[in-house]
């Protein structure tokens, strides 16, 4: 199949590029740049989501489209907004692949998307969503947890901390949990939903292995970096919520009230997308172990 994919140039853009051309596929992958030095088997391709002028063109001769476009941060000064990468783009999108006569479309959102969502980023993510529910298309959507992997801003940020700091805060307890997955298994669902009919009108929460709680995450992060044991300071929400909504406009600071809500309402599901999909997840100590040494 010839697969149009948007978003395809980040993090987990280049897990679904390897999986998907590892399956025989063709890709175009949309670019604001010229590549300098493509892949084989991908053609790049110039445009805009926010754009629908760009995008009919850039889809003609495709069996499929892929989204992958989000962004977990907004900076409305610049123009980066989640009504704009997740909403607005997602509807663009559909509309060129009807335009185009592609049926296929498999959107990325996320774990924690849904009515009432008390973020905006989830928030936007779910209006996505509806949109691709709506579209008439044969869709397929995924909702990972965090996302990680060799070149993630999540654990390496973590272990950066922990190399550099000699105390690391921690919002609150550290007792909310997170249900990491792997890229790769991100990836490889993604090129197995082309292969698999029943997933076609499907949502699926996508989550790893291990189950654990913040704080957990940060010790075996510690252990792996050859560390006894992570040092850490407790700062207590009431307080990191206030000082976040002054600071979070400037890019320097390194966390938003949104991210804060998103990560004390946890991130796990109950692991039932292996029942499709017939692999079991990386676990999360096997891998970041080899890419943090």
């Amino acid at each position: 199949m010839r697969i149009f994919l948007s978003g395809g140039t980040g993090f987990v853009g280049g897990h679904v590029r390897c999986s998907l051309l590892e399956k025989g596929h063709e890709l175009r992958l949309l670019t604001h740049k010229a590549l300098a030095c493509p892949e084989p088997g991908i053609e790049a391709v110039a445009g805009d989501v926010t754009r629908p002028e760009t995008l009919a063109a850039a889809l003609q001769d495709c069996d499929a489209v892929i989204n992958l476009v989000g962004i977990i941060r907004e900076f409305p000064a610049r123009g980066i907004t989640f009504e704009k990468l997740h909403v607005t783009a997602t509807k663009n999108l559909l509309e060129a692949a009807r335009q185009t006569g592609i049926r296929r479309y498999i959107q990325m959102s996320a774990l924690g998307a849904r009515p009432g969502a008390v973020s905006l980023y989830h928030q936007t993510k779910y209006r996505a969503e509806e949109e691709v529910r709506a579209s008439g298309l044969d869709w397929t959507i995924f909702r990972p947890s965090v996302i990680f992997g060799p070149k993630d801003e999540f654990i390496n940020t973590l272990a950066d901390l922990l190399k550099s700091l000699p105390v690391v805060p921690v919002i609150g307890d550290g007792a909310y949990r997170l249900q990491p997955i792997h890229g790769n298994d991100v990836a490889r669902c993604f090129a197995l939903a082309l292969e698999i009919p029943e997933t076609v009108g499907q949502t699926h929460c996508l989550c790893g292995r291990d189950r654990i709680t913040y704080q957990e995450l940060l010790e075996l992060v510690s252990r792996t970096l050859g560390k006894k044991s992570a040092r850490t300071l407790n700062v207590p929400v009431s307080f990191m919520k206030p000082v976040t909504s002054l600071l979070q406009r400037f890019s320097f600071f390194p966390i938003t009230k949104d991210q804060i809500t998103m990560l004390l309402e946890e991130s796990i599901c109950d692991g039932s997308w292996r029942e499709t999909f017939r692999f079991d997840p990386v676990g999360i100590e096997e891998a970041i172990r080899a890419y943090l040494k």
